[in-house]
């Protein structure tokens, strides 16, 4: 049995599965505010009947939206106090992104790589600004609707656009995100987002400058 190596903590592993336990549950709820589901009579499938109800789709929408805030918050305190910026971009990271696709199509060889593949970086950094804009946007449609509160219809309608463009870009992102391990060189990465773990030759070979470091802390 290979040995393994610790690529994501618990509390990585719990922001991960939070924010994506959350927007899926926002994707689905939004998409029943349309409303969509009566109209393409998804609501006569089995256990689809709830998608129908305005009411039920707003309620999930509002809690699967405290739990997004309070994980990206929690995200964002957590790792600047820790000062882990791993995942932040880099310099080139478009280029080296380019330079390792190319080299997963041709076989070719790829760019040593930190803990995290440039691709890695630059889709956190897109699903990171349009989830933080969905959320800016959001508490704008949230404070529209609160007695004795008016908003120019300029800012709702503003909001409103946004609002639906950082979703259609959010779905892309993740459908881009989820892409990538159409590439066998991708699969090991499964793993540590479920377990914590890849196996150390894995690490060893395609990211030799994070192995390095955590070799040398023991």
């Amino acid at each position: 049995m290979s040995k393994k190596v610790l690529r994501q903590s618990r509390v990585n592993r719990f922001i991960h599965w939070g924010t994506a336990i959350s927007i899926i549950l926002l994707i689905i709820s939004g998409l029943g505010q349309l409303p969509l589901y009566k109209r393409y009579n998804i609501t006569k499938l089995p256990g689809g009947e709830w998608l129908g109800s305005f009411y039920n789709t707003l309620d999930l929408h509002y809690i699967a939206a405290v739990l997004l805030i309070f994980v990206v918050s929690f995200h964002l305190v957590y790792h600047g106090l820790r000062r882990e910026f791993d995942i932040l971009p880099k310099k080139g990271d478009l280029r080296e992104s380019y330079l390792i696709i190319k080299a997963m199509l041709t076989k070719g060889e790829e760019p040593p790589a930190d803990k995290y593949l440039a691709e890695q970086r630059v889709a956190y950094f897109f699903i990171g600004i349009n989830v933080l804009v969905l959320i800016g946007t959001g508490m704008v449609k949230v404070i529209k609707n609160l007695n004795g509160v008016t908003l120019p219809q300029f800012i709702i309608a503003f909001s409103t656009h946004l609002h639906n463009l950082a979703t259609v870009l959010l779905i892309l992102g993740i459908g881009a995100h989820l892409a990538a391990f159409i590439f066998k060189a991708n699969r090991p990465l499964l793993r540590g987002i479920f377990s914590g773990t890849v196996d150390e030759k894995y690490a060893k070979e395609r990211h030799p400058l994070w192995y390095k470091r955590i070799k040398m802390r023991i």
